[in-house]
């Protein structure tokens, strides 16, 4: 096997964390030739182009698998020198997760991992996250893939389900005659990725969501405008939980976003630690309405419990 020089891996790793070379010279105080310099040797060791230079830099498929290995390889070298009682400077551990489980379950998750691990958290959308863990940007990731990139293991955390809901006042004036009209309200979306709500319009009415949107990258401004009654928007059952005064426009037991935990990160002493907290949280896991037919429902939702296993013991996950 062709060894792999560390200095140059570190150099791939920061052009790929700062996103140009002239940022990762100056944190790695270094000038900016001799960061091409290492990226050139690595990737004549390697046979192969690692980085497309654009900005920011991106890493082609051998780059990124690259990335993965020196960042498992930062990890194994943090475990190892802590079970040795070494002193080392411990590194963030880079991981993806969507605004959803951000604003919500992982918030407890944050807290509880705060005292063991330093994070650095990457928001993305739940069917881009795993991107993130191919290019080799994070150890670990929240996605609703439930197939592994390649050199990484998934587990099931759970279920977060969706509610499509507004004010009783959006609804009196924009779905006069029912959901059938949902395609012409306004709507609310986190960004151009987020594509629930144009799904969920498309398999209800057969055409997208309104062109009449409100894109909102922030998940407090975002239930925020749909409780205000500017427009509908799917919202999970815990963040409905924390609002009053909304109505579910329909019921359908099929907008259940599955969240798998995807990671590439060492096994030892670290990841221990972090499968261990982080178990005790996981998203809400949640039954399928009886009706499922897709119908109006109109009756006004109420905060509610979250439900617990149907065999009382605590719900348990794992990243």
């Amino acid at each position: 096997m062709v060894e792999l020089p560390q200095d140059c891996v570190r150099t791939l790793l920061t052009v790929l964390d700062e996103g140009t070379f002239d940022a990762a010279a100056k944190t790695l105080h270094i000038t900016p030739s001799a960061v091409s310099q290492r990226i050139r040797q690595l990737e004549q060791r390697a046979g192969r182009v690692l980085l497309v230079r654009s900005r920011p830099v991106v890493a082609t498929e051998s780059g990124a698998a690259i990335a993965r290995y020196g960042r498992q390889l930062a990890r194994l070298a943090e475990d190892t020198g802590a079970e040795l009682e070494l002193a080392t400077t411990e590194s963030a551990v880079p991981v993806a997760v969507n605004a959803d489980s951000l604003s919500t379950w992982f918030r407890l998750v944050v807290r509880e991992l705060a005292g063991d691990v330093r994070l650095a958290l990457h928001r993305e959308d739940q069917d881009h996250t795993a991107e993130l863990l191919r290019r080799g940007q994070v150890v670990a990731a929240v996605t609703s893939s439930p197939t592994p990139v390649q050199g990484c293991a998934v587990r099931p955390l759970g279920r977060m389900r969706y509610h499509a809901v507004a004010t009783p006042e959006f609804a009196a004036r924009w779905l006069p005659g029912g959901v059938g009209r949902l395609a012409d309200a306004p709507v609310a979306v986190f960004d151009d990725k987020d594509d629930l709500q144009d799904a969920f319009c498309r398999d209800l009415t057969g055409r997208p969501a309104s062109a009449r949107r409100h894109h909102l990258p922030d998940g407090p401004i975002f239930v925020d405008t749909v409780t205000s009654g500017a427009a509908w928007a799917l919202l999970t059952e815990a963040q409905i939980a924390l609002t009053t005064g909304l109505t579910r426009l329909a019921r359908s037991g099929r907008w259940t976003c599955r969240c798998t935990g995807s990671s590439g990160g060492s096994t030892r002493r670290r990841s221990r630690a972090w499968r261990t907290r982080s178990s005790a949280r996981r998203p809400p896991s949640c039954t399928p309405d009886e009706r499922s037919d897709g119908t109006p429902d109109g009756s006004p939702l109420t905060a509610a419990p979250r439900r617990q296993p149907s065999d009382g013991s605590p719900p348990t996950t794992a990243l």
